[in-house]
């Protein structure tokens, strides 16, 4: 025997005799259906990814850079590193940050060549006051990596 307060399928009206005529969860519904009441959030998407074909081991390939380096670069521990390049998963922080380092490697083959971005990457430079670019990455600022890749690109003289 259903509740007092069960909703009934033929009239989506309480039982109860609400005066209202609507169903209270939802007042759009079609009267003659079935009326659902959310009682908790649906599950989250999956955060965690599994590396696919070694990509976190193909990128610090790329970029020419030793785990050490590629650590600092993704601020992310040697044994992270490890871990994901041997096919653990990545969670969501760790996957956008890669996603980030792909890109700057896109942006940065565009105008330097593939061969030499690590040592580009390691290399002091006069256009971030003496830092290299790995350092200039580490405090945060990809913005003025960026901005040189822009610079470079669109042949603004500086």
């Amino acid at each position: 025997m259903p509740s007092s307060r069960s909703i009934t399928k033929a009239t989506g009206k309480s039982s109860r005799g609400d005066i209202s005529g609507g169903n209270r969860t939802n007042p759009k519904k079609r009267p003659g259906t079935k009326a659902v009441r959310r009682t908790s959030r649906p599950a989250p998407a999956k955060v965690a990814t599994r590396a696919r074909d070694n990509d976190v081991r193909l990128l610090r390939q790329s970029l020419g850079l030793s785990r050490k380096l590629f650590s600092r670069l993704c601020h992310y521990s040697e044994r992270a590193i490890a871990d994901w390049e041997s096919g653990g998963a990545l969670g969501g922080p760790s996957q956008q940050r890669m996603l980030e380092l792909k890109r700057l490697y896109d942006g940065l083959v565009g105008v330097i060549d593939a061969d030499f971005v690590g040592q580009w990457l390691q290399a002091p430079n006069d256009a971030f006051d003496g830092l290299k670019p790995l350092e200039v990455i580490e405090r945060g600022q990809m913005d003025r990596i960026w901005r040189m890749i822009y610079l470079l690109e669109s042949g603004v003289p500086t």
